[in-house]
């Protein structure tokens, strides 16, 4: 992710002053949505809802998830009727199939951790232009934070611009995040990563919302957060707001990563970091394989 500038209107514009990098009425658009699903998530969190298998491989989905869905995607259809929308759930549910410009939605980014009362999960929304990640919104309906990047233009939080501090030398064993795809299982090399970052690290989190893992990193709250074959549809917003905060991103074997939509599973593992702790982390990666 070099934050290129090419042409407004075509996904990559030039950054002004306020991190909106030419895209302010989808920012706007996509920030408001994403925190009204919230809100609904919110509203409903503690009452009795429908919750459904999906697949065989533990995943689920429920009835917020759908509500929030629709929530989000009328929104974005409404105002962007020439794009398409991809959905966690409902798939591409609207947009012209030659357009150059898509919008993913995770709609309840955590929604395991919904269904047995834990209060860990984040409404996630991406613009890619062919591809390519160009706007990430990351909301947290518990703690009313949102959190929004573009291309080239920064990372934006709660208390403004995220400008990843350094990590003091002799700060311990760094904090690290894991996630894996729901397809993954019992995966032994997913098995040996795990168990060497654990070796390495202070804590290994797995909060089952990769999103809300991403904004902790961009955050500078934890320093480096390892993926292995993760979900397609949550990575580019989490990516972009990671890396516009200056957080580097490599392939396990420590080349380079994309977040771009469209490649198989076994693109999607990185190891993401703070600069200064990269290295490190990708020495435990290395020998965990």
């Amino acid at each position: 992710m070099d934050g290129t500038s090419a042409a407004p209107g075509d996904g990559t514009a030039a950054a002004p002053g306020d991190g909106t990098g030419g895209f302010a009425e989808e920012c706007r658009v996509a920030v408001e949505a994403a925190e009204a699903a919230g809100a609904l998530l919110r509203s409903r969190f503690l009452d009795a809802f429908r919750v459904d298998s999906k697949g065989t491989d533990g995943d689920v989905v429920t009835e917020l998830d759908l509500l929030a869905e629709e929530l989000v995607t009328r929104r974005l259809a409404g105002r962007f009727p020439a794009d398409r929308i991809r959905a966690e759930e409902g798939g591409e549910v609207a947009g012209p199939p030659g357009s150059r410009r898509t919008w993913l939605v995770d709609p309840l980014d955590g929604s395991n951790n919904v269904v047995v009362g834990l209060p860990a999960y984040v409404v996630g929304i991406a613009l890619c232009v062919d591809g390519e990640p160009v706007l990430g919104v990351v909301h947290d309906p518990v703690a009313g934070r949102t959190w929004r990047a573009v291309r080239g233009a920064g990372a934006y939080g709660p208390g403004g611009r995220l400008r990843l501090p350094v990590r003091p030398p002799g700060a311990g064993r760094p904090v690290l995040g894991w996630t894996q795809g729901h397809g993954v299982g019992g995966d032994p090399v997913a098995r040996a990563l795990k168990d060497g970052l654990e070796g390495g690290a202070r804590r290994v989190l797995q909060l089952w919302a990769p999103l809300l893992t991403w904004a902790l990193l961009a955050g500078g709250l934890i320093d480096g957060f390892v993926g292995y074959r993760a979900e397609e549809i949550d990575l580019p917003a989490g990516c972009l707001l990671a890396t516009e905060a200056g957080v580097q991103v490599r392939g396990l074997d420590g080349g380079p990563f994309s977040p771009r939509t469209g490649q198989p599973e076994t693109a999607r593992s990185y190891v993401a970091a703070r600069p200064e702790l990269l290295p490190h982390l990708l020495d435990l990666v290395a020998g965990a394989g």
